[in-house]
């Protein structure tokens, strides 16, 4: 179960829209309403009483959690002490990461997902349009190159707390394809577990909503490379981060 307890988000990527919600939306960054702290553990509470096959408890926006990291923490530690067999699973850009890691692991969580696009400055800068940190606003290459440079310390302080680390990757026809390799080697040498190679959906109105979501051949074969690095998570159903139940089920989001 995803709990949407983040709308604010610290970047801005040039694929997504989180102003829109319809029930029939299954991305990240929709979700069709938002949750204090205390509200998830209720709706955790009600969502375990009807389908108690649930396991994982997790928080992936509808923004970025470490753009509001105090809510989130509360979140995870509400569920830890209430469910304490739940898996606890974070998924974040990355930006505000390093500095949380202990407390999100105090707090229960035991798996954390970064979305890293790109581990070259001059690539990222196609991806993210801006990069918001301590008041200040980069863009271009200096942002891209921010990003990435927070992204690797989060993750290797994760590992050296002992978390699992997943690194999932949008792949953008004509703007990444050619780099997601770089991307599983960069995360393998900073020893992430797995990665997750996701096809960009075009959203409307967005600075990349013209281009095509990528071929499920084109997708398989660019796991197969990257798998040469790091092991590849092939079940991904991109949920809303409002879904809730197993990912083979209709209505699950």
């Amino acid at each position: 179960m995803h709990l949407p307890v983040a709308p604010a988000c610290n970047i801005a990527c040039g694929y997504c829209d989180r102003r829109s919600d319809c029930p029939n939306e299954c991305r990240p960054g929709v979700a069709s309403r938002l949750l204090s702290p205390r509200e998830a553990e209720a709706a955790l509470a009600d969502a375990l009483a009807r389908d108690p096959r649930i396991r994982v408890a997790g928080v992936a926006g509808p923004g970025d959690p470490m753009a509001m990291p105090e809510a989130v923490v509360e979140t995870f530690a509400r569920i830890k002490a209430r469910f304490p067999w739940l898996i606890g699973c974070l998924s974040t850009n990355g930006l505000g990461l390093p500095e949380h890691v202990d407390a999100l692991a105090r707090a229960g969580v035991s798996h954390v997902t970064v979305t890293v696009n790109a581990v070259r400055p001059e690539v990222g800068a196609r991806i993210y349009d801006a990069v918001r940190w301590q008041g200040r606003e980069l863009s271009g290459q200096e942002g891209a190159g921010f990003l990435l440079e927070r992204q690797r310390r989060g993750i290797a302080a994760c590992r050296a707390r002992g978390l699992t680390v997943k690194v999932n990757t949008v792949l953008a026809p004509g703007v990444n394809d050619a780099h997601v390799e770089d991307v599983a080697r960069e995360a393998a040498r900073l020893g992430a577990d797995r990665m997750n190679l996701i096809g960009l959906i075009p959203v409307p109105g967005t600075r990349l909503g013209d281009l095509p979501a990528p071929c499920p051949g084109v997708l398989a074969a660019l796991r197969g490379r990257c798998a040469r690095h790091l092991p590849q998570m092939r079940h991904c159903a991109r949920c809303r981060a409002d879904a809730a139940g197993l990912l083979d089920e209709a209505g699950c989001c």
